[in-house]
């Protein structure tokens, strides 16, 4: 009966049954079988429900729905392209950083598809940049900033692993600044040969973007700096920025109505968190199954008989996370996969702050990965392009994040260096 259970449960997923419907029957099925009482799932969730830190889950995604509305990603790019629009592919570099940036302070690659994708695929296109080219910028810059504060995934691997929240932050900043520079340096190469035209620099005009975006471009140095000075929690931080961008947005560039059209923008917020938290809670019961059966510790000693060094089991490791990535959605990766790779990794000697950067870069990538990777969905309906002509589009921007990810992993100074010096 449960193997005709785990077989139906199979076909009803491939056939569109909800994520957190398929965790959630895959961890009461496993309970049941173990004879585990199923009040392990509630249990589980109500620590979920409880837990300080997640709570800076829905504020940051609250003040990124709030920044989206209004003019903010146009004075963004407007910013970027008169710092770097001078440049060979200036404008590509513009969107890369844009789209990272974005990305970041609403902690959705999918919000930053669709906020920036709309003005800054015709605007490529405009400047003669190639269509596939577009289409790959824009559907890779959409996980770019997931590394960086106030990212949604990074504050949730703090709780899962217990890891220092901060730190976090702070180990992925080089990681995600190569990622970055990595594309841009493509961009910037593929700008010089199709003599892409540029824009002169103009002080006066940097002057300008840089005043009219000047309440919103510190947002993440001022997250980053008052949690890692001590000054508040990122719950804490969390909440002082929803305050900090309901006033911008209101009161100083006024493109939202306090009364009017904040509580529509909080409902929409509220059905991502809601979407985002019950594929946790689902998540949580699966994973307290798992560690209920010793799943873990098997694969441990499995790996053990298979890898014997560090390298090799890294080089497995960012396989099966890729794999992953373009499967499973991020949050319920992260807490379901990082309780299984944690012990995996101490046995071979892996610094916690490393695994989590390749964890998340994987993870990043991942959503860019043919075939379901989200970004290419999302994407493919936003630049309304055939979901065939998307993977095509991103091949070349999904080798160069990969050459990313090798140096990341083989370089655990990269991750490590920031966090040290700042101890």
């Amino acid at each position: 009966m449960i193997i005709l259970l785990v077989i139906i449960l199979i076909l009803l997923t491939i056939y569109g049954m909800p994520l957190f419907a398929s965790i959630f029957a895959a961890a009461m099925l496993g309970l049941y079988h173990e004879g585990i009482n199923l009040a392990a799932i509630p249990i589980e969730i109500l620590r979920l429900s409880s837990s300080p830190v997640l709570i800076s889950i829905p504020l940051f995604t609250f003040a990124g729905y709030l920044l989206a509305e209004g003019d903010t990603s146009k004075r963004l790019i407007r910013f970027s392209k008169s710092l770097l629009g001078w440049m060979p592919g200036g404008l590509a570099i513009v969107a890369i950083i844009s789209c990272a940036f974005f990305t970041a302070v609403t902690g959705a690659t999918g919000v930053t598809i669709i906020a920036l994708g709309g003005l800054l695929f015709p605007s490529l296109l405009k400047e003669q940049y190639k269509e596939d080219f577009s289409i790959g910028l824009i559907t890779t810059g959409g996980s770019l900033g997931l590394n960086f504060p106030p990212s949604l995934p990074v504050i949730l691997y703090g709780y899962v692993s217990g890891l220092n929240i901060d730190e976090l932050f702070i180990a992925g900043f080089i990681p995600g600044t190569i990622m970055i520079l990595l594309l841009c340096i493509y961009s910037f190469y593929m700008g010089k040969k199709w003599h892409i035209n540029t824009t002169s620099f103009n002080l006066t005009e940097l002057f300008h973007s840089f005043w009219n975006a000047i309440w919103e471009l510190p947002i993440p140095l001022i997250i980053i700096a008052g949690i890692y000075s001590g000054f508040c929690t990122a719950t804490e931080a969390a909440s002082l920025t929803v305050v900090y961008v309901l006033f911008i947005k209101t009161v100083i560039y006024k493109e939202i109505r306090l009364f009017k059209d904040v509580p529509s923008i909080m409902v929409e917020s509220l059905k991502l968190v809601g979407g985002i938290m019950i594929i946790l809670g689902a998540a949580l019961g699966f994973t307290n199954y798992l560690v209920d059966v010793f799943v873990p510790a098997t694969i441990l000693e499995f790996m053990k008989g298979i890898v014997q060094s560090k390298t090799g089991f890294l080089l497995i490791l960012n396989l099966f996370l890729l794999l992953i990535g373009c499967m499973m959605d991020i949050f319920s990766a992260i807490l379901i996969i990082v309780p299984l790779i944690i012990p995996m990794a101490q046995e071979f000697g892996i610094n916690q702050l490393h695994l989590a950067v390749v964890f998340l870069v994987n993870l990043a990538i991942g959503y860019n990965t043919p075939p379901v990777g989200l970004n290419l969905f999302v994407a493919s309906a936003r630049l309304e392009r055939p979901l065939l002509k998307l993977y095509a589009s991103t091949l070349p921007f999904l080798v160069i994040s990969l050459i990313a990810l090798i140096i990341i992993t083989f370089c655990p100074w990269l991750s490590l260096f920031l966090p040290g010096i700042m101890k």
